[in-house]
């Protein structure tokens, strides 16, 4: 019972570890793409994304599956004391993730011109460029977070994850003031170049974070080498038969998550094809192209990260619940992870929608065009959450299958909806907007229904959305009333959606803790919680 308990709050706190990063490094994403996006302009954000989107579907063929399954992998082997198996895992990761990465790093670097023709953007090839050998870089990354979270440690995965950010944030900006006057007379702007810049500074932090992630594991390695010298295992795994298994565990993976960057690559393609076959101009196409990337995009996937990083982070803990055939454990586990991910997703979604012009205009006023995207789309950023988490449980319990057939058919629905509705005059880029919000709640519907079935867990549809729903109904008419009195009042868009945001937060907390929609243990969840029940009990409102 002792060590269950142990167990329990290890799950906890690491989860909190890694969404807290989570948070921080979403959030120095955001300060770098503000100003990064006042510099270059909607059409520079169409440039950096073609390159960045072309980026990540490479880098999700090479490396994106792999943390997940050798986490999974080393969690499994741990639970039941292998650990020199689990840094075979280890080992063999090490080797197939940079082989893969240094092909597709090689291929995209000789091949980025006609690659960047491909996607209707040719003018992202230096985008490409820079971008490269960030994949190799990643991928040698990739091994070493997913060895520590399958430890159930994820102090070193957040910190080289917060490095990155940082060191990606400053050179970003940085490199694209400085590449931005490259080639042209003084006064004038070279957007291609200015969005290379921004990509550039991707490299650099990524090698900042690999560097964190290296030296955390030559500073524990004495205690790995103790364990493994010491283990007794009934048998010991060959390097080639762990290389097989981690590409068996990790290929859905990588499928499930490809076909959605392939989603991403055809919207590239098909929005500006699209736009361009009913009137717009090349340069118009990019601009727009680039409101729905780089600010609708960016925007709606900030709280969608804290649900990614809970899953994450629940991965190998539901992993070792499965194997030591923890049942109860599983399914406490399993609706923890939701109702978080929902307390917090919800809401967000009602928030942005409210307030999506004002955000807008608030943190890009060089280039303030695009609100209506955020006031459409918001929707999608609940079936975003609803979707990742429950890919994350179906993989921690062993169902990795899944997850790619219902990214499959959320794909297919994408398609589908951007050949209907892009081409409508009145919606134009509103079209992929709504296609995506469908391609989600596609995907999310499937995935849910699927592990509900093989779970036999039954979903807890009071505690985990009605109620986030209630609170962020009233929260969304608080926002938008506030933010009216409070712009009539004093009239600054800024001030009124910065206060309009924090009283919404307060009336929402309110809200679900009057209607029982945060406990305690959702409350041991989150970062600082401790702190906030303390609070709570001061005022015996918990």
């Amino acid at each position: 019972m002792a060590e269950r308990t142990k167990r329990k709050g290890s799950f906890v706190k690491q989860a909190a570890i890694l969404a807290t990063a989570g948070i921080l490094v979403r959030f120095l994403g955001f300060i770098y793409r503000v100003p990064l996006t006042n510099m270059i302009g909607d059409q520079g954000n169409g440039i950096y994304s073609a390159g960045y989107y072309i980026y990540t579907f490479l880098l999700i063929l090479s490396s994106a599956g792999l943390p997940a399954a050798i986490s999974k992998m080393v969690s499994e082997r741990i639970a039941v004391k292998q650990y020199r198996n689990a840094h075979r895992v280890f080992q063999g990761a090490l080797i197939v993730s940079g082989s893969l990465g240094l092909l597709f790093a090689v291929l995209l670097g000789v091949f980025g011109q006609q690659v960047a023709n491909w996607a209707n953007a040719p003018e992202s090839y230096y985008c490409i460029l820079t971008l490269s050998p960030t994949i190799f870089i990643v991928a040698v990354m990739s091994a070493y977070r997913g060895y520590f979270q399958g430890m159930n440690t994820m102090v070193p995965t957040a910190i080289s994850q917060i490095v990155e950010q940082v060191f990606n944030a400053f050179f970003s900006v940085y490199l694209a003031y400085v590449f931005l006057s490259f080639g042209v007379k003084a006064g004038q702007k070279n957007i291609p170049m200015g969005a290379a810049g921004g990509t550039a500074g991707t490299g650099i932090g990524a090698f900042a974070g690999l560097l964190v992630v290296m030296f955390s594991y030559f500073l524990i390695r004495p205690t790995i080498v103790k364990k493994v010298r010491r283990c007794q295992q009934p048998f010991e795994e060959s390097y080639t038969d762990t290389a097989k298994q981690l590409l068996k565990t990790a290929w859905p993976i990588i499928a499930g998550t490809a076909v959605f960057s392939i989603t991403n690559l055809i919207d590239m393609n098909m929005v500006t094809r699209i736009l361009e076959s009913t009137g717009f101009s090349h340069s118009e196409a990019m601009d727009l192209y680039g409101q729905l990337s780089g600010k609708y995009v960016t925007l709606t996937t900030l709280p969608v990260s804290i649900s990614t990083a809970l899953a994450t982070a629940a991965l190998p803990s539901i992993a070792a619940s499965a194997k030591l055939k923890e049942f109860k454990q599983v399914r406490r586990k399993m609706n923890l992870t939701f109702r978080i991910s929902m307390i917090i997703s919800v809401p967000a979604a009602v928030g942005i929608g409210v307030l999506g012009g004002p955000i807008i205009h608030m943190l890009f006023p060089m280039a303030s065009d695009g609100g209506a995207l955020l006031t459409v789309g918001s929707i999608s950023i609940l079936f975003l959450a609803l979707c990742q988490t429950a890919t994350g449980i179906l993989q921690g319990i062993g169902h990795i299958k899944v997850p790619v057939v219902g990214a499959i058919l959320g794909a297919i629905t994408k398609v589908l909806l951007n050949y209907l509705l892009i081409g409508i005059p009145e919606l134009n880029v509103l079209g992929a907007v709504l296609s995506t919000t469908g391609c989600y709640f596609v995907a999310a519907v499937f995935d849910v229904i699927m592990l509900t079935r093989i779970t036999k867990v039954k979903f807890d549809m009071m505690g985990t959305l009605l109620k986030p729903v209630a609170g962020s109904i009233v929260m969304g008419i608080a926002a938008l009333a506030s933010y009216h009195v409070i712009n009539m009042i004093y009239p600054s868009n800024t001030i009124a959606t910065l206060l309009s945001i924090v009283f919404a937060m307060g009336i929402y907390g309110m809200v679900m803790l009057l209607i029982g929609g945060i406990t305690e243990e959702d409350l041991n969840s989150l970062p600082m919680g401790r702190k906030v029940i303390h609070i709570l009990r001061r005022f015996r409102m918990l």
